[in-house]
């Protein structure tokens, strides 16, 4: 079974996208995904990169054009989808309960959850009381999980995803890996969909 690495943070919106979309395109192709949390911070200061918004700051058209795009994509796709009010938020508390949920039966509860909250209901997931709301109405153990969060095993878990994220060659995220190949933002998905269909 061919497996596809996704590595994400709930604080890119595009991320969130592919996180919709591309279960129902493992599945097409008989695939499973696994997903792996970095922190985005961590890899935009390790590549010195930036993100779309401070990048595209001074380019005329070029962030107003990226919203349709986005548009465009959740309409196509039928996703619910709404900006976050509160973004940019500071990822690294629910990027480290991702880590710590890895391999729970809860995992994926967990990854469903937080996006919600973060792209669809418009929550502040830097707040401990919003997150810990949250994970309790998902019916999610959130005393564990916050606790954990200042786990120092959790931490550098959380580092180190990161690290070797970097290592392989991302600089960004939604990134994914098809083996060693890598495909990145939900423009690259066509591109991974002719690699799992053997075409490539």
């Amino acid at each position: 079974m061919q497996n596809i690495e996704f590595l994400y943070d709930f604080g890119s919106p595009n991320a969130y996208l592919v996180h919709k979309v591309l279960p129902g395109l493992a599945e097409r192709y008989g695939a499973s995904v696994t997903y792996v949390p970095i922190l985005l911070g961590g890899v935009f200061k390790a590549t010195d990169n930036q993100s779309p918004i401070q990048a595209f700051a001074n380019v005329k058209g070029k962030l107003a054009y990226q919203a349709r795009e986005i548009e465009r994509f959740v309409t196509r796709h039928g996703i619910k989808y709404h900006m976050n009010p509160h973004f940019p938020v500071n990822t690294i508390g629910i990027m480290r309960g991702a880590v710590y949920s890895r391999g729970k039966p809860w995992e994926g509860t967990y990854i469903d959850a937080i996006y919600n909250a973060m792209w669809i209901h418009g929550q502040k997931m830097d707040d401990t009381d919003v997150i810990a709301d949250v994970l309790e109405t998902a019916g999610l153990p959130y005393t564990e999980i916050l606790a954990a969060t200042q786990d120092a095993e959790v931490k550098q878990g959380l580092i180190d995803a990161t690290s070797a994220a970097v290592a392989r060659g991302t600089f960004g995220s939604p990134t994914l890996f098809l083996g060693d190949e890598m495909f990145f933002g939900k423009d690259s998905l066509p591109e991974l969909e002719h690699y799992l269909s053997g075409a490539a």
